[in-house]
């Protein structure tokens, strides 16, 4: 398990593709019972330790992921992203370039449970939320393009569908519409960067993961940027 960011308050660890952030059916071990047992052993808490989980990331998504380490930091937190406060910027790479090197997209989303699946429309549906982010094309290699988004709503798969939707989906991501999965099972998109307020100090953070080592294209693509 790789911190990047600790405190009395809160901790900030770099997810794995692959992990799960919570239980789920499969009975793997979730990243929030990795961080508990992180919190127990380092900090030699008796009884139960408190670790609570503020938002999430889909299992084959790479990135930043927060935790509270108290009931204080967890509430306002929650009230930080409730309310817009927090910045988060994920990467992505695409075998496509999109058709305009930046833009916002907005799209109405549904999610049917049946099949684990989020569809995009560009016109309001009965049962759909309305989903914002904007891209950069920030890079490109001779076979794939690397996007800087900036999300302003949470729905799900958000990111995966609206990529998807303008013919852009993500490497790797056979679920919306890529041709070939990734050696590792993942996808080629991460939580890379996020900003907001400490929710106890009122100091701004600013914090940034590592790349994915093992796909070592994600480094090829970053020493193009701005070249």
């Amino acid at each position: 398990m790789e911190v990047v960011y600790e405190d009395n308050h809160i901790i900030v660890v770099n997810k794995a593709p692959g992990e799960i952030v919570q239980g789920d059916k499969t009975g793997d071990t979730p990243l929030v019972e990795s961080v508990r047992a992180y919190i127990k052993e380092k900090y030699a808490k008796p009884g139960n330790v408190f670790c609570g989980l503020v938002h999430r990331l889909d299992r084959p998504v790479a990135g930043l992921v927060v935790f509270a380490r108290t009931s204080k930091a967890l509430s306002r937190m929650n009230e930080l992203f409730r309310n817009g406060g927090v910045r988060k910027t994920y990467w992505a790479i695409t075998r496509n370039a999109p058709r305009q090197p930046q833009e916002r997209l907005t799209h109405w989303i549904t999610s049917v449970e049946r099949n684990n699946k989020s569809y995009a429309s560009l016109r309001p549906v009965a049962g759909a939320k309305e989903a914002s982010l904007s891209y950069r094309h920030i890079a490109s290699s001779d076979r794939y393009h690397l996007l800087e988004i900036n999300l302003e709503t949470g729905r799900k798969h958000q990111i995966r569908v609206q990529l998807s939707s303008i013919g852009c989906p993500v490497r790797g991501d056979l679920k919306y519409g890529d041709k070939r999965s990734n050696p590792d099972g993942s996808i080629s998109l991460m939580a890379r960067h996020i900003e907001f307020v400490h929710p106890v100090s009122g100091e701004p953070l600013s914090l940034t993961a590592p790349l994915p080592a093992a796909d070592k294209l994600w480094q090829v693509l970053e020493s193009q940027i701005n070249n």
